[in-house]
């Protein structure tokens, strides 16, 4: 009778033991089981300042069209071209979008150094191909440079631009050195001579430009945007129809999973080793006075070669004081073309 008491007692502390070491054994796999954290993308990584330094632009071909006006001195002519707006390499798939532009080329054999022509802000309902950047080009081809002026996505003939504004902002970027990389399409350049001319927003893309590539194209900048992102488009955001709401709750978002350091041009300036021709006018009340005198110091304190001119009573658009403006550009330019 003891025996059977003892072999029931032993199968069920058996029994007790094993259920509570398979108790123990789960509670510490549980507690050393890391919780699975959800990782958002970031689209947007690509266009950092940074990384655009990094990426392998595809050439495109730049399709010339019919002339639209035909000088004595020069024809202008619609033009486009396909890229890749989101910067990808030679190794990816591309999705190609068309931009389409202005380019005017001189009379003449040539062949021709070339102006990059960057505008500022048109209202994208009332933009037609050339605003912003017609008048200075054609005075530039009647002096024997072409010039090349993008539309960018989402005007004029070009496709639709990206549904985020601030990736649409940031395509303004590889659109350019898109462009820059396909200009050896052009049967007309001298494929040496590459300059570029800024204007308001214009200035600030000519500015990335200039930080993305550390290239030494001679630079003319009208009263460009020299503010950090994004304090550049806050600025200006009482001048949208909602006071500007959609561009600070998109602004939050943005801020919520990027480092806004990372695409502002104010931490890259040292990327800058291009001759720089600066223009302000006092009058402007778009761009502050005191942003180019800032923009001065800075890039003079870099050993850069800078010239700096500041026309009292001229408004945004440099007026009354356009004709001096333009020669002044071209002499800068003719001053650095390499022969």
């Amino acid at each position: 009778m003891k025996k059977w008491l003892l072999y029931v007692f032993l199968l069920f502390f058996g029994v007790v033991s094993g259920w509570f070491f398979n108790f123990l054994y789960n509670k510490s796999q549980n507690t050393n089981q890391k919780p699975i954290v959800q990782i958002k993308p970031r689209p947007l990584d690509k266009y950092s300042i940074e990384n655009l330094s990094k990426i392998e632009v595809v050439p495109s071909k730049v399709e010339v069209g019919d002339a639209i006006n035909e000088d004595k001195d020069f024809s202008s002519y619609l033009f486009s071209f396909k890229f890749d707006p989101s910067g990808a390499s030679s190794d990816q798939v591309p999705k190609l979008k068309k931009t389409t532009g202005l380019i005017n080329i001189p009379s003449g054999k040539g062949p021709f150094p070339i102006v990059l022509m960057l505008r500022g802000y048109v209202d994208q309902k009332l933009y037609k191909t050339g605003d912003g950047t017609k008048r200075a080009g054609e005075y530039f081809a009647k002096n024997g440079f072409m010039t090349v002026a993008p539309d960018f996505l989402g005007y004029a003939g070009s496709d639709k631009e990206s549904d985020n504004i601030f990736e649409s902002r940031f395509q303004t970027y590889t659109t350019a050195l898109a462009l820059l990389k396909s200009l050896n399409s052009l049967e007309n350049w001298d494929k040496e001579n590459i300059f570029i001319w800024g204007h308001s927003n214009g200035g600030q893309v000519a500015l990335t430009i200039l930080e993305i590539t550390g290239s030494k194209y001679p630079t003319a900048l009208w009263a460009p945007v020299s503010k950090p992102f994004p304090y550049s488009i806050l600025y200006y955001t009482d001048e949208s129809d909602d006071g500007g709401k959609l561009i600070r709750g998109e602004l939050a978002k943005f801020e919520d999973q990027y480092d806004t350091d990372l695409y502002s041009i104010s931490k890259y300036f040292n990327n800058i080793k291009a001759p720089v021709q600066l223009h302000q006018g006092t009058a402007d009340d778009a761009v502050q006075k005191v942003w180019s005198d800032n923009l001065y110091k800075i890039l003079k304190s870099q050993d850069l070669e800078v010239e700096y001119y500041v026309y009292p009573g001229a408004d945004h658009n440099l007026q009354p004081s356009w004709n001096t403006v333009v020669l002044k550009d071209l002499n800068f330019f003719n001053k650095h073309l390499t022969p």
